[in-house]
């Protein structure tokens, strides 16, 4: 066997095959189980048969992960062509609660957040990436009335810099700094300034990132500015949570014509932030209140309101 040598100047084997090679040094196709599941029918079937269902551009059908709040979560496979109002009224029976609909994300984490105005959109390959979002992983999560756009791109922000392998600086560090922005801005520290500057670092770490997870690391973000522009503006401007979700910009009181003093709250209260009698209006301490909303789920009355 031929041999090359080694760091030391000690020969070493030389492989018996290229160094560039697969599984056990043989030819390997790399797919995802999707497409795999996908060979045998039509092979079986032909793929005419398989080019019945879809649209004209992206054809089969695809399995999206359905998620979020959404009457019937779990995975459903549908036709590709079908829009995403079909997928998320039609087959997951729409939102719970009555709530209203207020966004979706396609393709997984890093995916893109489209509105109530995208529902028409098909959902195929071309038509997701021409409105922000993407097919990706499958990934389908879908939000109601009561969900903060910017306190979801934190949390997705927070998933890209766990995920990131450090290897170049746009996401390694681009990624760090989108982060303390948009926190900064869930928190009430943002500033105007700040909202373009996420666009634009967000623009660079797409382009300049050297994989795929870098490159699609600030969709979150690019998606819910484009789309929720006036909840950025209510975090920056007004230090207000349109949605009541952020906890440094709401706080919690009691309505004194709906509470009958029935003391759920107050037993409920892990941090002892609300005082009353029995029978009588119960008040919350502001300093006190961690803003973890028990209180909100324990009042039968809806005499909590959020601000």
């Amino acid at each position: 066997m031929a041999s090359v040598e080694g760091r030391r100047g000690e020969p070493r084997p030389r492989p018996p095959y290229p160094a560039v090679a697969g599984l056990f040094g043989k030819p390997s196709n790399i797919n995802n189980v999707k497409s795999y599941a996908n060979v045998p029918p039509i092979v079986a079937n032909g793929s005419d048969w398989f080019a019945e269902r879809g649209s004209e551009r992206s054809k089969g059908t695809a399995v999206f992960a359905l998620t979020g709040k959404v009457n019937n979560t779990g995975l459903v496979e549908v036709p590709m062509g079908i829009t995403l109002g079909e997928i998320i009224f039609d087959v997951g029976g729409g939102i719970p609660k009555g709530k209203k609909f207020k966004a979706v994300q396609t393709g997984g984490p890093l995916g893109g957040c489209l509105p109530a105005s995208q529902l028409n959109t098909p959902v195929d390959y071309e038509s997701l990436t021409e409105a922000g979002a993407t097919m990706g992983s499958g990934g389908m999560i879908v939000a109601d009335e009561d969900t903060c756009m910017v306190e979801l791109a934190q949390f997705f922000l927070t998933f890209a810099q766990a995920e990131s392998c450090g290897k170049c600086v746009p996401c390694r560090v681009g990624v760090d700094r989108l982060l303390e922005i948009v926190t900064d801005i869930a928190e009430g520290r943002g500033c105007r300034e700040q909202i373009a500057l996420l666009e634009e670092l967000a623009d660079t770490i797409s382009v300049a990132s050297l994989c795929a997870l870098g490159k699609t690391a600030s969709n979150p973000v690019l998606s819910t500015l484009r789309y929720f522009p006036e909840e950025y503006a209510a975090h920056v401007d007004h230090k207000k949570c349109p949605a009541g979700v952020c906890k440094a910009l709401i706080s919690y009181s009691i309505q004194s014509d709906k509470c009958n003093g029935c003391g759920s709250c107050l037993r409920a209260c892990p941090h002892d932030a609300i005082d009353g009698r029995k029978k009588k209006v119960h008040i919350i301490d502001e300093k006190e209140c961690r803003r973890c909303g028990i209180c909100v789920e324990e009042c039968k009355f809806e005499a909590i309101t959020v601000s």
